[in-house]
């Protein structure tokens, strides 16, 4: 087997029913366990070389990794806020670009997520959940895997035809009418759709994309030791009282025994200072709101949305430049920070407006500020309030933070 394959992945390819497809289709119809695995090898195999390849954009120069590299957490390397795409590659793009690393237990988007062991419970309401992307609008890798194949700011083809006119050419392309069929050019939306699949296949694979092997998890299984530092760090990380990261950023393993995530999937708005550097915000009148839009359409209008963002994974966080979803801050320490200090010490976090007061959540309109996160360490602090961090306690955060660097991204 070329590579591990999630159990899930390959029940889905088992069951995928066959009825009234077209040929050359995407989907072959119900197939064995063995049958399944290889086919998900074969996906596996050929998402890889697609992911690599820079033909399959305008430009004939961006490949998925030359922003999702595999040397960076299949994060940016760059510290850059936005990418530049396009055709000329002269487009910015207007989010930071998120680690494609750990995304495979992303439930579907849901607006109410009900966070009980007790199925039907419906006491503990999270909220809006899950999802892909920064405003969760692709529910699995190969919905997300088509707006950067189509997106104007990324790899920048005009739609699906260009990209498959790409495949064909490709040097792998009789590879992709094996595992597809030797028709499959001759149904151009097809070919697309087994093209984006091929890519979220891949991006299942756990040995790229999951591997567990950070010193952390050699700590939780008894295998490594964290230092007085770090071990501090894990205590204020978790503390409700303190940082509370873990509120939002699960620390622990999970129930079944899956080793923990370090998000919730919620979206939630914490009002991330705006970043000149990001092109589109030279317009005043252009703000991201995440959830609400613009990228996101489907819940334009819904004002209890607007300013909620994808809260992300930590694994592999130290090896960031740029932090959050308009990578306004660029170290590790100033994202932590953040979060202890943004309403007892605003004046360090936000700009001044022309009468010399601070423009306090200065990328969130004030019709949206009763979204904003207030848990701890907010916890409706005012300026000139005592933090929820010492300087000390944030050095031993992030410390501990460092632990959840993946071995194979080691020395990055």
């Amino acid at each position: 087997m070329i590579h591990r394959i999630s159990a899930a992945l390959v029940a889905t390819i088992i069951l995928w029913p066959s009825d009234g497809l077209p040929t050359g289709s995407v989907h072959p119809g119900p197939m064995s366990r063995q049958e399944a695995f290889a086919r998900a090898d074969a996906l596996t195999a050929l998402g890889r070389q697609m992911f690599f390849d820079p033909s399959l954009s305008a430009s004939g120069k961006q490949a998925c990794s030359s922003c999702h590299d595999p040397n960076h957490a299949f994060g940016p390397a760059s510290a850059a806020p936005v990418e530049m795409g396009g055709p000329n590659l002269d487009q910015p793009g207007v989010r930071a670009v998120p680690s494609l690393r750990y995304l495979q237990a992303a439930p579907a988007f849901t607006e109410h997520f009900y966070d009980s062991e007790d199925e039907g419970d419906e006491s503990v309401d999270n909220g809006p959940t899950g999802g892909l992307t920064w405003d969760g609008r692709a529910d699995h890798g190969k919905d997300q895997a088509k707006i950067p194949l189509l997106s104007p700011f990324e790899m920048g083809n005009k739609d699906e035809d260009e990209v498959v006119a790409s495949l064909r050419k490709a040097p792998y392309a009789d590879a992709f009418k094996a595992v597809f069929g030797a028709d499959v050019f001759e149904h151009p939306h097809d070919a697309f759709d087994a093209a984006v699949e091929a890519l979220g296949t891949f991006e299942q694979s756990s040995t790229d994309f999951y591997p567990y092997s950070s010193r952390y998890d050699a700590f939780l299984a008894g295998k490594a030791q964290l230092s007085a530092q770090e071990l501090r760090g894990r205590v204020l990380f978790e503390d409700a009282a303190k940082g509370n990261c873990a509120s939002c950023h699960l620390s622990e393993p999970a129930n079944d025994g899956e080793p923990p995530q370090f998000t919730d999937y919620g979206l939630i708005a914490i009002a991330v200072p705006r970043n000149p550097a990001i092109p589109a915000n030279a317009d005043p009148n252009y703000v991201d709101l995440g959830l609400c839009g613009p990228l996101r359409t489907d819940f334009k209008g819904r004002a209890e949305y607007c300013g909620l963002f994808k809260t992300p994974t930590l694994r592999n966080v130290a090896l960031r430049k740029s932090f959050f979803h308009n990578g306004y801050f660029h170290t590790l320490r100033e994202a932590v920070a953040f979060y202890a200090s943004r309403d007892s010490d605003p004046a360090r976090w936000y700009p001044k407006k022309a009468d010399g007061t601070v423009d306090k959540f200065d990328d969130l309109p004030k019709a949206y500020w009763p979204n904003l996160n207030t848990d701890p360490p907010f916890n409706g602090k005012k300026p000139g309030d005592k933090p929820a961090l010492t300087d000390t306690e944030i050095d031993d955060i992030v410390a501990f933070l460092g632990t959840l660097t993946d071995a194979d991204q080691a020395g990055q």
